[in-house]
């Protein structure tokens, strides 16, 4: 039986978010790679696919100061996304959006709507609500949209 977000820690809920989101050099990344990746910049930090592995799924929960340093670096997050919320909320948030700009035809909107006039952009954004609703997707709360 796989642990659900609840039952696991912390820690290892926000890795396993990093390592399904975020794609460092365009790719997804194995514990394995990762951890050789680590090693090849970072010599001297003890780290392997099988203690990564435990990281994520909460058996092991005690990573050194270097290792979380380490692996922020390599994902690009500040060590902060690992205990604060706010923090990890906002890094969350730009992996959605990152995320959601990778599907197809969401980044060909998002060219052509850069550098448009904000009244345009509202209709626009209008638009696509209801296009949404019609298809039964839930609607999108960004505090970015134009307003």
């Amino acid at each position: 039986m796989t642990a659900t977000d609840d039952e696991r820690p912390l820690l290892a809920v926000r890795l396993d978010d990093l390592f399904k989101t975020v794609r460092p050099k365009g790719k997804h990344w194995t514990n394995a790679e990762v951890a050789e990746e680590l090693k090849r910049t970072n010599p001297d930090l003890k780290v392997g696919g099988v203690y990564l592995s435990q990281l994520r799924t909460g058996k092991r929960s005690n990573p050194s100061p270097d290792l979380l340093a380490a692996l922020a670096r390599f994902f690009g997050v500040s060590v902060a996304y690992f205990f604060d919320e706010k923090v990890a909320e906002s890094v969350l948030g730009e992996l959605a959006a990152i995320e959601a700009l990778r599907q197809s035809g969401v980044r060909a909107v998002a060219m052509r709507a850069a550098g448009m006039k904000k009244e345009n952009l509202q209709a626009i954004t209008a638009i696509m609500d209801q296009y949404r609703q019609l298809q039964g997707l839930p609607p999108v709360t960004d505090s970015t949209a134009p307003e």
